[in-house]
């Protein structure tokens, strides 16, 4: 089925709402008299609100509508950037120096823009505590909590608890400081560049929403 809206002569029924060029409203009308008000201002009749009882009809360049429409939609996709889930992962009892080394990759991906599923791995006996794991997970939401906030609460997956932080910023938004940091400070890596990590973080791509 076509998804474009019944314009002029396709437009079958006995009267219309009738909204001006500008956006005025003209009122209630015969069909034949907004096809004559159409051709008089050299414009199209185009059928805006097809359920409405009479049909809301409006004024219109339709031609350059669906350009412009065209031109917008392009500009969109050409902005949508991809949003990155990074994967940190976290004993319970970690020591303090590991637990910085972590807050600061997550700090990281967050500045770029990226999300970050967190995630706490119980050993032994180790799973007979998930608090433990619930009370790192939120001190590190907290020491984040400028750059990203919690998009998954806290939750149990088998030997694991899982967490996951949306960042802020948009990953275009991180994009474009990153290309202006660039800018004024050319040869030097701009704030937020993945640098390499240790073999237990992976990194998985999905669309934003």
């Amino acid at each position: 089925m076509s998804t474009e809206p019944r314009i002029n002569e396709r437009i079958r029924v006995p009267e219309v709402r009738l909204v001006g060029p500008n956006g005025e409203q003209v009122g209630i009308v015969s069909i034949g008299d907004a096809l004559k008000l159409a051709q008089e201002s050299d414009l199209d009749l185009v059928e805006v609100a097809a359920t409405a009882r009479p049909p809301v009809c409006k004024l219109m360049d339709y031609g350059k509508f669906k350009y412009e429409s065209a031109m917008k939609a392009r500009e969109a996709r050409r902005n949508q950037a991809h949003t990155i889930i990074k994967e940190i992962k976290l004993r319970p009892k970690i020591d303090p120096h590991d637990y910085e080394t972590k807050k600061g990759h997550v700090v990281r991906f967050l500045k770029a823009g990226d999300k970050v599923k967190v995630t706490i791995m119980f050993r032994g006996r180790e799973q007979s505590r998930p608090e433990l794991g619930f009370r790192l997970l939120q001190r590190l939401a907290e020491d984040v909590t400028e750059l990203g906030f919690v998009e998954s609460q806290p939750k149990q997956d088998g030997r694991n608890m899982i967490m996951v932080i949306g960042p802020h910023k948009k990953k275009a938004e991180a994009k474009a400081e990153k290309a202006a940091a660039r800018a004024r400070t050319p040869g030097d890596p701009a704030e937020g560049e993945d640098m390499s990590l240790d073999h237990d973080m992976a990194s998985a791509s999905e669309p934003q929403e």
